[in-house]
């Protein structure tokens, strides 16, 4: 506990809470893989959800991602709950709003089971802005870090949410949308799709720009926009022009950052 700073009762109910958001995410995720015999979210929605429901899908292997953000959040989980970060300034800022990305997440996959395909896209893109939120008051806060743990399970975990979710808001509404707009847009899908991956470009790069240009959102993106992109030559519905697209907009928003971070880096010695 930070001896300096006194504890207050709110500060145990964040951590409750936080616990809590965990439980509830992680039961929900469990029935999204249709570990009790239901169906998977790839199968929910009449399939609209699954790697061939847009042209904007990534490939199946792109959501192994989960995992790694599933353990980041539950280490976070624990790690907030111990007495000492119990009155940490950073907790008390950044506590309740990564319970809040925990729970739509959460509830995400309830939508999706028990929902509408139209819902899912409104409850990811509060997600999105919640996990937006979450990652600029991370980034931008004075408050004293608590070092390698406090930058890889606070920074570095919601980065690679903000950045996977971003790519994932955007396929989620690409299926939707799939399933009301005339089938004559086909003939349009890859400009149509080339010009929304553009625009995500844009964004990966101004969530960089924003955030000092931490690393962790451009991977999590790079590593959804690689796999969109085997999707779209190996799998279906295929598209050569977005798979080209996709590989050339996961270069620059991952080197750009990684670039002006080593930049950043090489100046002291350079000066």
């Amino acid at each position: 506990m930070n001896a300096s700073t006194p504890t207050r009762g709110v500060d145990l109910a964040r951590q409750i809470v936080v616990l809590s958001a965990l439980s509830f995410m992680l039961i929900a995720a469990v029935i999204g893989a249709g570990a009790f015999g239901n169906s998977a979210v790839e199968d929910q929605q009449g399939g609209a959800l699954d790697t061939d429901g847009s042209y904007l899908a990534p490939a199946g292997p792109a959501f192994s991602i989960w995992s790694l953000i599933y353990l980041g959040l539950i280490v976070y989980a624990i790690w907030q709950a111990l007495p000492r970060q119990r009155a940490n300034p950073r907790q008390r800022a950044l506590g309740w709003l990564i319970a809040l990305t925990m729970t739509l997440n959460g509830l995400w996959l309830v939508t999706a089971r028990f929902g509408t395909l139209f819902l899912t896209v409104v409850v990811i893109v509060l997600l999105l802005a919640a996990l937006g939120w979450t990652f600029r008051v991370a980034v931008a806060t004075r408050e004293p870090r608590g070092g390698v743990v406090d930058s890889v399970l606070i920074d570095g975990v919601t980065g690679l949410h903000l950045g996977w979710v971003t790519l994932a808001t955007v396929a989620n509404t690409a299926a939707w949308l799939t399933t009301v707009v005339p089938p004559s847009w086909e003939q349009g899908a890859d400009a149509i799709g080339i010009t929304v991956l553009i625009v995500v470009a844009l964004i990966g790069l101004a969530i960089a720009w924003r955030s000092s240009w931490r690393v962790a959102p451009a991977l999590a993106l790079a590593w959804g926009l690689g796999w969109l992109a085997v999707e779209r030559f190996s799998g279906s519905p295929q598209s050569t022009p977005i798979g080209i697209t996709a590989i050339i907009v996961a270069v620059v928003v991952l080197l750009v950052p990684v670039a002006v971070s080593g930049m950043r880096l090489l100046r002291p010695s350079i000066d």
